[in-house]
């Protein structure tokens, strides 16, 4: 696999020249296809070897997470412009990797996210009372009726769209072959301009009237 055959999305990961990580230039080349010269046996250490990396890797955020120092911290989650796609995509790819590996694992992974977040939040209110509440459910999305959700956009009822429905007819719009990601990009940068201003004479409007009924 060359450079110019992975997606758009892992081009800066698929980098040749990135310096390691968890996986050696060698271990990407390996996954990725460049290197196809492996024999049984040295796939089998290789894929040993990763395993390896991967299992040490996460008992290293234990101590990351407890002793890496704020300033540290902050600079690792501050990726220059033009990696930030790619490092927002590496966080979501991330969590995606620990939500799919540990399906079937003894703790469920919404039990270890919400202690996770409570850990952090605990660590940033600097007090063990600090407690929140971490709601994680993974929902299906199932079947909409397009023409009730059409007659909702043609009557202008945004609110009474559901997230299940706005994200179906999204994913259904973009199947469409009469669906154009360039046009549609084009079209909707035209009325960003006229879609903020409508916003902010709502919100200038509401200020007003609450003002009036406050006095």
């Amino acid at each position: 696999m060359s450079q110019d055959d992975v997606p758009a999305s892992l081009e800066t990961a698929a980098d040749a020249d990135r310096p390691r990580g968890i996986l050696t230039p060698s271990d990407r080349d390996f996954l990725l296809g460049r290197k196809t010269d492996y024999t049984d046996h040295s796939k089998k250490q290789k894929r040993n070897r990763i395993r390896r990396r991967v299992r040490n890797a996460v008992l290293d955020f234990s101590i990351l997470f407890e002793y890496m120092e704020e300033r540290d911290r902050k600079t690792v989650f501050d990726p220059d412009d033009d990696e930030r796609d790619a490092y927002t995509q590496g966080i979501t790819d991330m969590l995606a990797f620990l939500h799919l590996g540990t399906i079937g694992y003894h703790t469920p992974f919404k039990d270890m996210l919400s202690e996770g977040v409570g850990q952090a939040e605990q660590r940033l209110a600097g007090s063990n009372y600090r407690m929140v509440n971490v709601e994680f459910n993974v929902e299906p999305v199932g079947q909409i009726d397009v023409d009730e959700v059409v007659a909702k956009l043609e009557n202008e009822e945004f609110a009474q769209l559901t997230d299940e429905e706005l994200r179906a007819f999204v994913r259904l719009l973009t199947m469409s072959d009469e669906f154009s990601p360039e046009s549609a990009r084009e079209e909707i940068k035209d009325r960003v301009d006229e879609y903020t201003s409508q916003v902010s004479e709502s919100a200038a409007e509401r200020e007003r009237k609450l003002e009036e009924l406050t006095n």
